[in-house]
């Protein structure tokens, strides 16, 4: 059993107007997993990471990285992270080469020109190398914020949105960038307003909002327990009324009148008999299956925690 890397207890940032950003947060990140933070704008994904980082300091509670205590080895914490930031920020003037060893050498590391010209390889930059940071396109930009942020071997990277402004052919480049990465044993925590993104790429995650944990899961699990499927239902003609045989069911009806989406359980037998009863139905028309995503039990939860 692979174990905690990073363990967070009773964490809280309080700034000096009375705004709460954190409050009590409780979390564990294994080794070499990938670790997906979902919430709004403002319910403190940033805030959390640059704590993590070590560019910004909590209030109350204890942070363990790698058995170290953040407050007492901060200096060493930082070392072992890269982190790439949402923010495209690179001096526009240098080449691709120049740029990441410069910020392997702000790590006081020895100059690798072999390590540097691997990295690039690994994130599809390496006929870029000799390029202008200016003439990059912005996915390009994105990889070499990457290969900047593990110019000196880090083993633990956070990626802040790392798809934003990316399309979405890049963006898929970008999850197999990630995997690999994994495959090499780089633990990396991720925020992301592309819910696909976490339930494409993550092991776990982290449901954040108004500063607080409000749910933690591994990921194929949270789908398998809340991601029930959708039985759509369209009839020929609009109805007045649900017929007899799904109105038991949990189910709302479309604005146009003939369309009904019931939300089915775990039981298999459900799906079988709406499916009989349906094809004695005249006005029947035709029917689908929608897999519940990750991003529909996300806004769940807020909307219950919103109403607690």
């Amino acid at each position: 059993m692979k174990k905690n890397l990073i363990e967070i207890s009773k964490l809280s940032k309080k700034y000096k107007n009375g705004l709460i950003a954190l409050n009590n947060i409780d979390l564990s990140i294994k080794k070499g997993e990938i670790f997906a933070l979902l919430g709004p704008n403002g319910a403190g994904k940033s805030t959390l990471i640059n704590i993590l980082c070590g560019l910004s300091h909590h209030t109350s509670g204890e942070i363990i990285i790698n058995n170290l205590d953040l407050v007492k080895n901060r200096k060493k914490i930082k070392s072992l992270i890269g982190l790439v930031p949402q923010e495209l920020h690179l001096e526009a003037f240098e080449t691709v080469f120049d740029n990441i060893n410069y910020s392997r050498g702000l790590w006081g590391k020895k100059r690798d020109d072999k390590y540097i010209l691997n990295l690039l390889k690994k994130l599809n930059l390496e006929t870029k190398k000799n390029s202008l940071l200016m003439q990059l396109s912005g996915g390009m930009k994105r990889r070499v914020l990457i290969a900047k942020a593990l110019s000196h071997n880090p083993e633990i990277l956070f990626l802040d949105e790392p798809s934003a402004g990316v399309d979405i052919e890049l963006r898929k480049e970008m999850w197999e960038v990630i995997y690999n990465l994994k495959k090499e044993g780089v633990t990396i925590i991720l925020t992301t307003h592309y819910i696909e993104e976490a339930e494409e790429i993550a092991d776990k995650v982290a449901f954040i909002n108004n500063g607080k944990i409000i749910l933690v899961e591994d990921k194929n699990i949270l789908l398998k327990k809340l991601g029930d499927n959708k039985l759509v239902i369209t009839f020929k003609n609009k109805i007045k009324k649900l017929p007899e045989y799904i109105k038991n069911y949990p189910c709302e009806l479309s604005d146009d009148k003939k369309n009904v989406e019931i939300l089915l359980s775990k039981e298999k037998t459900e799906l079988s008999s709406i499916l009989i009863d349906l094809k004695k139905d005249s006005n029947f028309l035709d029917f689908n299956l929608k897999k519940r995503s990750l991003e529909s039990i996300f806004v769940d939860f807020i909307k219950r925690k919103n109403h607690d």
